[in-house]
């Protein structure tokens, strides 16, 4: 045991110091994101107060185009404020704040991801990353290539990716897995209890988790599915990445609930787009180019570092457990 724990303190030691400094990120992409939605030129020819009644989303419906009041700026603060409540909560809990729990990762026999949301977020946003970037090197290197899809206004498509995390985890999160979850394991009727366990999957009785991991296996394929479904979708590489992404996602929201999950989802989406839209428009480059700017490059390096010692750990956890049990 005293092995184990020198053992996770050598890796434990980095490992805070590379979570700590994600979440300083994460947290200064708040006012990055505002700056480009209301002071920077990202939209050209549009701004801020172009309606979201005209948003493609909305063709073929009775409000395209209506004199509905409300402008993507309108909209976009809400979703800002609400992301930023939930950031919140993720700190405070849900049982100790993120400070705290950062700090006893160093002294090992208090290691604990559940105690707190945002230990869990930077852990798996980091194991997501990586995997993701994994599955990208090795797709290339059989001559398989991810393109995103074509935006037409990067404002658009800036707000299209704040939007998506709300969206997509509602759907592929808690009504694909929280409701069947509930279904499945529930032995209660209650409304409170039902609402409680779409929140927080972990509050039900999940002692046998293999339905739960089958269901969890099948939605990351259908979440996969549709990110290359429609024309005017990614290419077919995207496939891999997001039925991984869908799987840890839905892993994630098994385990630790909504709010875990949805920041994950939050962070690969607004998170990059924010910093790699800021650099875009301070150094006046396309996106594209942007994305393959030092500062990106720096960024993916600390989450892959982050993330080869998240799965570190985690099998180092997992070995030491199976022996003590022996």
């Amino acid at each position: 045991m005293q092995n184990h724990n020198k053992i996770l303190q050598l890796f434990g030691i980095p490992y805070t110091a590379l979570l700590s400094v994600i979440f300083g990120l994460l947290l200064i992409s708040f006012p990055i994101g505002i700056y480009i939605v209301f002071e920077s030129d990202i939209g050209d020819d549009i701004n801020y107060d172009y309606p979201v009644t005209h948003l493609d989303i909305f063709n073929q419906t009775t409000i395209y185009q209506s004199s509905l009041d409300i402008s993507i700026g309108d909209v976009f603060v809400v979703l800002w404020m609400f992301y930023l409540i939930i950031f919140v909560i993720a700190i405070l809990g849900p049982k100790q704040h993120f400070l705290k729990s950062i700090s006893s990762i160093i002294s090992v026999e208090k290691y604990d991801v559940k105690l707190n949301y945002m230990l869990v977020i930077t852990k798996w946003l980091s194991i997501l990353i990586f995997i993701s970037a994994l599955i990208n090197f090795v797709q290339e290197t059989f001559g398989i290539v991810t393109v995103p899809p074509l935006g037409d206004n990067n404002l658009i498509q800036f707000f299209y990716v704040s939007l998506a995390p709300l969206l997509e985890e509602f759907i592929f999160r808690i009504i694909l897995v929280g409701v069947p979850l509930f279904a499945l394991y529930s032995h209660r009727s209650s409304i409170r209890y039902f609402l409680k366990c779409l929140w927080f999957p972990p509050s039900l009785n999940l002692l046998d988790s293999k339905k739960a991991i089958f269901l969890i296996i099948f939605v990351g394929i259908l979440f996969g599915f549709a990110h290359i479904a429609f024309g005017d979708s990614w290419s077919e590489g995207k496939f891999a990445q997001a039925t991984a992404g869908g799987i840890i996602l839905g892993w994630v929201y098994l385990r630790y609930g909504i709010v875990a999950s949805l920041l994950i989802h939050w962070a690969t989406n607004y998170f990059i787009f924010a910093y790699a839209h800021f650099i875009s428009q301070i150094n006046y480059v396309s996106l594209e180019t942007a994305f393959s700017n030092s500062l990106m490059s720096s960024l993916e390096l600390l989450f892959l570092a982050s993330g080869i010692l998240a799965i570190c750990i985690l099998f180092l956890n997992k070995f030491y457990l199976k022996k003590s049990l022996i």
